[in-house]
């Protein structure tokens, strides 16, 4: 061998390294690359870890209704955890892992019955961690998932196929859709953020549609709160309101055909008369029957479980209301319409 074949063997030895080194170093070359840290997520078994029970979220949440694991279970079972959880070894259990973040994602995955699940290990976290995470979690506006759902619609989705997509009920999705088109007052509070709660927005709109003045001259009131409770007296004063127009429309129908059968003068053609057109004591000459017409109106209503007759002859003492007369006993009271239901209408 020459000397110019030794010299690299010579540098070799001169670096501290000789062919036996080289061949090692071969050797590590060839092994497999250690993971790297944080290179991604494990593939965690769903057995071997557990909820931590120091959670600040408890069983009442509405996060861990069994609706709520049904939606998220739903998409785990179609698509899978997109999102790792994270999980720190459990000190008093050696091998096992207490979730620091993602209960209701392992809760899905178990309703999905997955037997793995992607996680992170983070040993240095705390409870406080947990609740800055749920606090600090900003979620989709309802406006957000609005123009979401508009979206899917366009491409000629159907809001069941998008409901099943998101892992939400129909009913959601068709919630959001409405705040596609609101009428403009509706709109104003909503924009403005005044109302944010998606289901009042659709009792509004159900109210605007049946009492389109009154509801806006309500949400014109910048004095009025809008809550649960304020929309549903609305509503409730909007529908008895109806039913009172309702009542108060079949009364004076009643009324008027009586009117019309007594020809205006509150006598009924069929009683004998002091006077009339032959001479007195003569009775009065009886108008053509007509089929269509009653010969007394006999308004019949239920009051209390109860049947009644309105009595058109007593002057109420205010308006919206009316005297009553119970067809068991007789009895005669006077009551607010809004508190009776038409029978029928009966002739005497």
């Amino acid at each position: 061998m020459n000397k110019a074949a030794q010299k690299p063997v010579d540098g070799a030895r001169a670096s501290g390294m000789d062919l036996g080194s080289i061949g090692d170093l071969s050797a590590l070359l060839d092994a497999p690359e250690a993971p790297a840290a944080n290179a991604g997520p494990l593939i965690l078994d769903m057995s071997l870890i557990d909820e931590d029970p120091n959670q600040p979220r408890k069983d009442e949440n509405p996060g861990f209704s069994p609706e709520s694991i049904a939606e998220i279970g739903a998409t785990i079972k179609a698509r899978g955890v997109k999102t790792p959880i994270s999980v720190r070894e459990n000190s008093d259990a050696p091998g096992r892992y207490l979730i620091n973040h993602g209960a209701r994602r392992y809760r899905g995955s178990r309703w999905a019955a997955k037997t793995t699940i992607p996680g992170f290990i983070d040993n240095d976290y705390n409870e406080a961690d947990q609740v800055i995470e749920n606090l600090q979690r900003n979620d989709l506006t309802a406006r957000e998932i609005a123009d979401f759902v508009g979206r899917e619609l366009a491409k000629g989705k159907k809001k069941g196929d998008i409901a099943k997509e998101i892992g939400k009920s129909a009913s959601f999705v068709s919630q959001h859709v409405t705040l596609l088109d609101l009428p403009d007052p509706i709109a104003d509070a909503f924009n403005s953020g005044r109302v944010k709660d998606v289901t009042l927005i659709n009792e509004l709109v159900t109210a605007h549609k049946n009492a389109p003045e009154e509801v806006t001259d309500w949400l014109e009131d910048d004095t009025q709160e809008v809550t649960r409770g304020s929309v549903k007296l609305l509503r409730e004063f909007l529908d008895d309101k109806s039913q009172q127009g309702q009542q108060e429309s079949l009364a004076e129908q009643a009324l008027r055909e009586a009117r019309e059968r007594t020809g205006g003068d509150g006598q009924d053609p069929d009683s004998d008369g002091e006077e009339g057109p032959e001479g007195p004591g003569k009775r009065k000459k009886e108008p053509e029957s007509d089929p269509t017409k009653l010969k007394k109106a006999i308004v019949q209503v239920e009051h209390d479980g109860r049947l009644a007759r309105l009595m058109m002859n007593k002057r109420p003492s205010e308006s919206g209301s009316a005297w009553l007369k119970y067809e068991d006993d007789g009895e005669e009271f006077e009551t607010v319409l809004v508190d009776v239901q038409l029978i029928q209408l009966l002739e005497g």
